[in-house]
C-alpha cells in the first residue's frame, strides 16, 4: 500500500508543479490564461479534449454501471461520447473562426442581451455542478485507497484541482490534461491483464456473473442513440469543450484534433466496463461506486494499482479543472465584464478569473459534499446547460436568416421542456436533454419562420462572414 500512496503523492505533486510552472512561465495575459494563447496543435488539442471528457462518469461511473444494471454495454457511455466528438468536428471550423472566448458570447453576438444573460447563467451553474461531480469521483478513489473519510477525500481532491487550475489557467489545464491522458491510457491498459490473471481469467469472470451482463447492447439501441445525441448537444455547447476549440491554432487543427480525440475515446470506451465486470465477479457485495478502486487495490500489484488509481484521478481531476476554468471564464467575460465592470483590462480579467476559479472550486466542493451521485448529476448538469441554448448556439453559427427573438424563445422553451421532462422522470425512455434540445430546435425554427413571414430582419450576421 505504501507504493500506491507514494505514486499517488508524486502524481498529485506533479499536477501542482505543472500548474505553478505554467502560471510563472507561460501566462502573459488573459488570452494565455483563458485560451492558452490560441496555440494548441492537433495532438495537444486531442489530448486535452479527451482528458476533459473522459472524467468521473467515463471511468468510475462506467465501471459502476457495468457492475450494476448495464453490464458490458456500459462501455457505450464513452463510445457515444467519441462518436459525438466526431460529429462536432463538422462545426469545428466555425467554432474556431468565431474568435470567441465563451459559448454565451456567440449567442449574445447574434441574439442580444436577454439570450446572453440566460445562457451565461445556465453555463456557470451547470459547469460548477459538473466540477462538483468530478470531485466526488476523485474522492471515491482516494477514500478507498487511503482508507480516508469520504468527506475528507472530497476536501483534498477539491483543493488540489482548484489550486493548479487557479494558478496556471488553460495552459496549465492543457499540460496537465496531456500528461493525465497518457496516465489514463497506460493505467487502464495495464490493469485488465493483471486483474484477469489474479481472478483466474476471463472464463472465470463469465462463470461468476449473470449471463445478461455480457450483452453488448443490453441498455438498448434507443438509449445508445440517445447518449450520442446527448453528447453531441452537450459537447457542442459546453464551455469546457468549446473553449478548447477556441484555443486551437487554426480551423484545420480543430478538425484534426477533434477526429483524433473521437477515435481515442472510442478505443478506450469498454475498458472500465470490463473492470466493472471483474469487480462484480470477484466482489459481488461492494458499493458499485468503489468497483474500479477495489479491483485496482485487490487484484493488481501495488505499482500497477498506483498507476491505475493515478489514471482514474487523472480522468476526474482533468474534467473538474476544465469545468471550473470554463465557469470562471464565462462569469468573468460574460457577466462581470459585460454588466459590472466594462473597463476591465487584460491583467484585471486574468486576476478576476483566477479568483472565480477559487470561488467556484469551493462551491464545487460544497456540491460534492451535499450530493454523492455521479452519472445522475452529470446528466442533470448536461441538460441544464445544453437543452435550451443548443439551437441558439448551433444555428447562430450556421444560419444567416435566423432572427433575434428565435434565440431567446428557443433558450427558454428548451430549458423549460428539458427541466419538466426530467421532473417527469424521462417518460418513454427519452432523455431530458434530447426532449429539451428538440423543443429548442422546434421553437427556434418556428419563431424564425413566423418572423421572416412578418418581414422581420435576421439577427446580425457579421460573425458569420
Amino acid at each position: 500500500m505504501s507504493v500506491i500512496w507514494l505514486l499517488m503523492a508524486v502524481y498529485l505533486c506533479a499536477m501542482i508543479g505543472i500548474g505553478i510552472y505554467a502560471g510563472r512561465k507561460e501566462i502573459k495575459g488573459a488570452e494565455d490564461y483563458l485560451l492558452a494563447g490560441r496555440r494548441l496543435g492537433p495532438v495537444m488539442f486531442a489530448g486535452t479534449l479527451a482528458a476533459t471528457e473522459i472524467g468521473g462518469g467515463s471511468s468510475v461511473g462506467v465501471a459502476a454501471k457495468a457492475y450494476g444494471s448495464w453490464g458490458l454495454s456500459a462501455g457505450w457511455y464513452v463510445t457515444a461520447a467519441g462518436v459525438a466528438i466526431l460529429m462536432v468536428s463538422f462545426v469545428a471550423p466555425m467554432l474556431r473562426k468565431a474568435m470567441a472566448t465563451t459559448v454565451p458570447e456567440i449567442i449574445g453576438r447574434r441574439f442580444g442581451t436577454e439570450s446572453y444573460v440566460i445562457a451565461s447563467i445556465l453555463s456557470v451553474v451547470s459547469l460548477v455542478t459538473l466540477g462538483g461531480v468530478q470531485i466526488t469521483a476523485t474522492a471515491t478513489i482516494l477514500s478507498v485507497l487511503l482508507k480516508m473519510n469520504f468527506n475528507t477525500a472530497i476536501l483534498l481532491s477539491g483543493a488540489v484541482v482548484t489550486f493548479y487550475t487557479m494558478i496556471g489557467g488553460m495552459w496549465s489545464v492543457t499540460l496537465t490534461d496531456f500528461v493525465q491522458f497518457f496516465f489514463i491510457l497506460i493505467g487502464f491498459a495495464l490493469a485488465i491483464p493483471f486483474a484477469l490473471h489474479n481472478v483466474g481469467g476471463w472464463n472465470w469472470v463469465v462463470a461468476h456473473i449473470p449471463p445478461e451482463q455480457l450483452g453488448f447492447s443490453k441498455i438498448g439501441w434507443p438509449t445508445i442513440l440517445g447518449l450520442i445525441v446527448m453528447y453531441f448537444t452537450t459537447f457542442s455547447t459546453g464551455q469546457e469543450a468549446v473553449q478548447r476549440y477556441y484555443a486551437a491554432k487554426n480551423a484545420k487543427t480543430a478538425v484534426a484534433g477533434s477526429l483524433l480525440c473521437g477515435g481515442l475515446m472510442a478505443l478506450y470506451s469498454f475498458v472500465p466496463a470490463i473492470l466493472g465486470l471483474i469487480a462484480l465477479a470477484a466482489f459481488p457485495e461492494i458499493d458499485a461506486n468503489t468497483a474500479l478502486a477495489t479491483v485496482a487495490v485487490q487484484l493488481t500489484p501495488p505499482w500497477i494499482a498506483g498507476i491505475v488509481l493515478a489514471a482514474v484521478v487523472s480522468a476526474t481531476l482533468s474534467s473538474a479543472s476544465g469545468d471550473f476554468l470554463g465557469a470562471a471564464t464565462v462569469f468573468a467575460k460574460d457577466i462581470w465584464q459585460q454588466y459590472v465592470n466594462k473597463n476591465m483590462g487584460d491583467k484585471k480579467i486574468m486576476t478576476f478569473t483566477r479568483a472565480m476559479v477559487l470561488v467556484f472550486g469551493m462551491t464545487g466542493i460544497i456540491i460534492s459534499l451535499a450530493s454523492k451521485a455521479i452519472i445522475p448529476m452529470l446528466v442533470f448538469a448536461f441538460t441544464m446547460r445544453s437543452a435550451g441554448p443548443f439551437a441558439a448556439f448551433i444555428f447562430g453559427l450556421i444560419w444567416k436568416k435566423a432572427t433575434k427573438s428565435a434565440g431567446l424563445i428557443s433558450i427558454v422553451a428548451g430549458s423549460i421542456a428539458g427541466g419538466y421532462w426530467q421532473y417527469l422522470n424521462e417518460p418513454y425512455g427519452i432523455m431530458a436533454i434530447i426532449a429539451g434540445s428538440l423543443a429548442s430546435v422546434l421553437a427556434f425554427a418556428l419563431t424564425t419562420w413566423i418572423e421572416l413571414a412578418l418581414g422581420r430582419k435576421p439577427a446580425p450576421t457579421a460573425m458569420l462572414d
